[in-house]
């Protein structure tokens, strides 16, 4: 891999040209507004269409020939401009997509003709695509992996609200300004936008050299999701039976076919490593359709609601808007407390089904339409969002970093094909008009139930059945009888079923906090926490075993004071799972016992060595063996080394590996084989902090798979106490890398 870019998590960078820094929020708001022009531009087409209609004379028509070949060129248009960025580098890329929304948006603003208008539609599509895509891609490059999820949430959240603005603000702008001002404006903005983006964000140069890992396999994904876009809104317009459609359809699954052929070839090491997991790669895919799929059906079905029982479409364009409002509150919810996406997906898609469904009752008469589809609404836009927020942000943090742009242009496309199923319904044709009640009313069962298939395949398999019961039982009372009695008794039997599925995460939660519980109480037992003081030391240790919920693993650390002064022990287990567990037991109680006992550092090495072999002698296993380092500190500081890291002194501006000579590692019988272990004594500089650790630490790898650089991010850290050392090492760490692969114990000490 060769270039350079802005090191994500090294802090701000410089501004082009100022020689000053650019702040990391300063960036993620500009890439914020920018991308809000993906989502406003919708809203104003569909604001202009009568407009323009009366003066070009551009048909229903013509706005579909614009919107389905705008949708399928933007397909390729993201992934294209996604390999771009990662060539030519993010800013660069996003100034071209921004200059070319400029030129598309004046193409607009200076059709004469029905064919132009149509032609500068498919520009500016294609153009929005580029600059979201290039928006992804650049947030994600200045991010560490770490830090995506929080980043995602309140960009996201940016872009509802953008939503809810765009949406109640459209119509008006239109009506006020005409279509081709409001077209003129839309080139200023990018124009503005594109001079933010030259003076304000860093330049981030080639990341990748190397070709894709796979390109046929990328360009078979393409050519799938272009083909069965096209297919889906091409089939209500043509028909199902026309032969074009069909060879759109085999198209489509012939790529796909390649597509999945190409992903189960043998691939080497490296290939696997630069690949994003199958479940991260297919829970993002499945939430993006989710999501695009939702908002179509939302943004035919409401107006229709609503308006039909008396309500102004100023109106309705209020209530579809809670939608923004309601995907806001769920990525703040992210941004500021860590979701997981199974948790996501199990808590938000049923609450996203059963808006749908309940939607029916409560949009059934004036009196209660305005604020119950409003409450509604806002509880589907809340759902969809939990479960899709963190599927992306998992997915972001996963993607190798010199192949980001390409792997980002899944969660838009995703969006963009979910888009064109929903549009494959009836009643959600480009040429069909606004659907009747009862057809609106059909929209929203094919809602609940492809959100609960969504669900289904993301979340908890017995909460989505539960709530696909709850709603086929609803459909078959609503079916029925639509009377206002009934409407009541439906309201309140899918109360019933959301208070069940709340009942259920109730439980599930006492469960979890029970184990959390016995897990810490396990931790307490075995591990013991490490004092702030000893003797003449400050301390401050860290544990992070790498399964969530275990509380231990195969690393072990303590402290003690002794007659022999502090003594300290870290070190790592071969192996893992419970008889990892059960060594750390055993060497923890040995040492507690021989460092009150036994004066000699080299001797008490020895006794731990003892412990391991009678340990693999004991459980068969001739390959047990362990890593450890002990210290102690009397007079002056002493460590004996048995294969383990060496420590790192960090001092002002500085942090670097002391050099401790090392023996064999516990276990393989040659402590007392070579007689005794003479300790080595260590001089820690004035204001220094001897900083130890596992192997955990320096092998956390990032989405690209490069190890975590202790010594580099300590020397830039200007804090040197061990409590602010730690503290920073687990921020850190848990920023660089998205997942942990290895337990992780860290000891740093210094003098009082």
């Amino acid at each position: 891999m060769t270039g350079t870019t802005t090191p994500y998590g090294a802090g701000a960078a410089p501004a082009p040209g100022s020689g000053t820094a650019v702040s990391p929020r300063v960036i993620g708001l500009v890439l914020a507004l920018v991308a809000a022009l993906y989502v406003v531009a919708p809203a104003m087409n569909t604001a202009v269409a009568p407009l323009v209609h009366t003066d070009l004379g551009v048909s229903a028509e013509d706005n579909a020939v614009a919107q389905i070949a705008g949708a399928c060129l933007a397909i390729g248009v993201l992934v294209a401009t996604g390999r771009a960025g990662d060539l030519k580098g993010r800013r660069a890329t996003l100034s071209a997509a921004l200059t070319a929304l400029c030129l598309g948006s004046l193409v607009l603003a200076l059709s004469f003709d029905p064919a132009t208008y149509v032609l500068g539609r498919i520009l500016v599509a294609a153009a929005l695509a580029a600059v979201f895509v290039s928006c992804l891609a650049f947030m994600t490059t200045v991010s560490m992996p770490g830090r995506i999820r929080r980043i995602m949430g309140g960009w996201l959240a940016a872009m509802s609200v953008g939503f809810v603005l765009a949406v109640n603000l459209a119509p008006h702008a239109a009506v006020l300004t005409g279509w081709r001002v409001t077209a003129a404006l839309m080139a200023v903005a990018a124009g503005a936008a594109l001079v933010l983006v030259r003076r304000l964000l860093p330049e981030s140069r080639a990341l990748a050299r190397e070709a894709l890992p796979d390109p046929v396999r990328t360009v078979s994904r393409v050519l799938c999701a272009v083909a069965l876009a096209g297919a889906l809104q091409l089939a209500p317009l043509w028909g199902w039976q026309d032969h074009r459609v069909g060879a759109l359809l085999a198209a489509a699954a012939l790529a796909c076919a390649v597509a999945r052929m190409r992903g189960l070839r043998r691939t080497s090491e490296r290939r696997r490593a630069e690949q994003v997991p199958g479940a991260v790669w297919t829970g993002a895919l499945v939430a993006g359709l989710a999501l695009g799929f939702t908002q179509v059906v939302l943004t035919m079905a409401v107006p229709a609601l609503v308006t039909s029982v008396g309500f102004p479409a100023a109106t309705a364009a209020l209530v579809l808007s809670s939608f923004g409002l309601g995907g806001a509150a769920a990525c703040l919810l992210i941004r500021y407390r860590a979701v997981s996406p199974l948790a996501g997906a199990s808590l938000g898609l049923p609450l996203a089904a059963l808006g749908l469904a309940l939607l029916h009752a409560l949009v059934d008469h004036a009196s209660h339409a305005l604020a119950g589809g409003f409450a509604v609404v806002t509880l589907i836009g809340f759902g969809t969002m939990l479960a899709a927020a963190p599927q992306m942000a998992r997915f972001l943090a996963a993607v190798p970093r010199p192949h980001l742009g390409v792997n980002a242009a899944l969660l838009p496309s995703a969006i963009l094909v979910g888009t064109a199923a929903a549009q494959a319904l009836p009643y959600t044709s480009a040429l069909g008009p606004m659907p009747l009640p009862a057809e609106a009313r059909e929209l929203l069962w094919v809602g609940t139930i492809v959100v609960a298939a969504a669900a289904l395949a993301l979340g908890r398999p017995v909460v989505a059945l539960a709530v696909a019961a709850a709603s086929v039982l609803q459909y078959v009372m609503v079916d029925a009888d639509t009377s206002q009695p009934m409407s009541v008794i439906v309201a309140l039997g899918v109360g019933a079923a959301a208070g069940a599925v709340a009942w259920s995460r109730r439980e599930q939660t006492e469960r979890l906090t029970r184990t959390r519980e016995t897990a810490t109480a396990l931790q307490c037992a075995v591990l013991h926490p490490i004092p702030p003081r000893l003797g003449d030391l400050r301390l401050a240790g860290l544990y992070r075993p790498a399964t969530a919920g275990t509380a231990i693993g195969g690393d072990f650390l303590e402290a003690l004071d002794t007659p022999y002064g502090t003594r300290i022990l870290i070190g790592d287990v071969r192996g893992k799972g419970l008889q990892a567990v059960q060594t750390v037991t055993d060497l923890l109680g040995c040492f507690r016992s021989q460092a009150h006992e036994t004066e000699d550092l080299g001797e008490v090495a020895a006794a731990l060595d003892r412990q391991v072999r009678r340990a693999a002698l004991a459980r068969g296993d001739e390959e047990l063996f362990a890593t450890a380092l002990l210290l102690q500190h009397s007079q002056e500081l002493h460590a004996v080394n048995c294969g383990h890291l060496a420590p790192l002194e960090v001092g002002p501006g500085h942090a670097r590996e002391l050099d401790v000579p090392a023996v064999l590692p516990l276990g393989l019988g040659l402590l007392d084989a070579a007689g005794a272990v003479r300790p080595h004594r260590l001089a820690l500089g004035p204001g220094a902090t001897l900083l130890t650790h596992t192997d955990g630490l320096s092998e956390a790898r990032n989405s690209t798979g490069e190890f975590y650089p202790v010594a580099d991010r300590l020397s830039a850290v200007g804090r040197h106490t061990p409590d602010e050392l730690v503290r920073h090492l687990d921020d850190d760490v848990r920023d660089w890398t998205h997942h942990l692969t290895d337990d992780i114990a860290v000891v740093a000490l210094g003098r009082r």
